[in-house]
């Protein structure tokens, strides 16, 4: 188990990972990680906001002719008074109470001629509203997948280069105490062990610059998928 903490510099950013062992095989299927990835993209939150907003203004445009259409209702009582004349009564009952007395309902319905010819081409581009919002958000998924894919074969890419440098690193290493002990015995010139010394100082480099790119790449994928790496790990 390596730390990565104390090569990025942040404070409360130590990451443990077997690098012995492949990421792939320490994370979860990709498959799984894409859906952790969706669920929390604000890219794709935002879209998935728009798409609801347009499918509520399809909604609307749908309904929207009911505007034109009221109902009226009242009731009047009492004693009024009334000029008619030459009106017409039922035997034993007054224009008085024909008129002033009872209930009254009633639907206004009034259908100006936009709703006619254009209505049908409002509801249309309310649709074809929201069906574009809906594929901009298929649009911006398969974005994310494309990034993450890439992001996490580099991942993958470094991580096996810093598996490589590790070791070449540590071979560099026993060199270099053997021939401290050689040099001390006389059985090494200075510039031997120079050279050797030289060497595990590049090696040593090689690795820490592996070890960054590997940690850059580390935290570009948390980014992407919305999650600390440590709780995408297989259990």
């Amino acid at each position: 188990m390596v730390s990565f903490g104390a090569s990025s510099g942040l404070a409360d950013d130590t990451l443990y990972l077997d690098i012995n062992q492949d990421v792939a095989v320490q994370l979860l299927p990709f498959d799984d990680i894409m859906k952790v990835a969706v669920a929390h993209s604000p890219l794709v939150k935002y879209q998935n906001e728009v798409a609801n907003s347009l499918n509520e203004g399809y909604e609307i445009a749908k309904v929207q002719i009911l505007q034109n259409v009221a109902g009226f209702g009242n009731y009047s009582t009492g004693n009024q008074i009334l000029i008619s004349s030459g009106g017409t009564t039922l035997p034993g009952q007054g224009t008085l109470g024909q008129i002033a007395n009872g209930y009254r309902v009633g639907v206004d319905v009034r259908l100006p001629l936009y709703e006619l010819f254009g209505r049908k081409h409002q509801v249309r581009q309310a649709q074809s509203n929201y069906k574009a919002a809906v594929h901009q958000k298929e649009v911006v998924e398969l974005q994310l997948k494309r990034d993450l894919i890439g992001i996490y074969q580099d991942m993958i890419t470094t991580q096996q280069l810093l598996k490589i440098l590790l070791i070449d690193e540590q071979a560099s290493l026993t060199a270099m105490r053997v021939g401290e002990v050689e040099i001390q015995k006389g059985q090494i010139t200075a510039d031997a062990m120079a050279s050797t010394t030289s060497r595990y100082v590049q090696a040593k480099t090689a690795s820490e610059q592996a070890k960054g790119n590997f940690l850059k790449n580390v935290h570009y994928f948390e980014a992407l998928v919305g999650m600390p790496i440590q709780r995408l790990r297989r259990n």
